[in-house]
């Protein structure tokens, strides 16, 4: 939970790198709280609870896009490359740059 709370407080954070970690976790929370929505929206027939999923989805499309931008960083790749299908989940999966790259200090480099 951390993680995705790290990665909202980063709101529209383009710069730096984001690793793995950081990545999927915020991917991870981001379904659950979707779909959660949705499913106790469909089971319980209120319809607020569709629209504040809706309401999740759009406030959380910037931090979604930005973390994609930094884990793309991260592999020493540029934000466009997040368009490309299939190659861009097999660099959201490959590890990142060990030291520094034009992008920022490693993030790992603490541990």
């Amino acid at each position: 939970m951390n993680w995705y709370l790290k990665a909202l407080k980063n709101y529209a954070g383009f710069s730096g790198r984001a690793r793995r970690k950081e990545y999927w976790m915020f991917f991870l929370f981001n379904i659950i709280i979707m779909y959660g929505l949705i499913i106790l929206a469909g089971v319980l027939e209120i319809g607020f609870l569709a629209t504040l999923g809706s309401i999740y989805a759009l406030a959380t499309l910037i931090p979604s896009i930005a973390v994609a931008v930094r884990r793309m960083h991260d592999v020493d790749k540029d934000w466009w490359y997040m368009l490309i299908p299939i190659y861009n989940l097999i660099l959201a999966f490959t590890e990142g740059t060990k030291g520094d790259n034009q992008y920022g200090p490693d993030p790992k480099a603490g541990e």
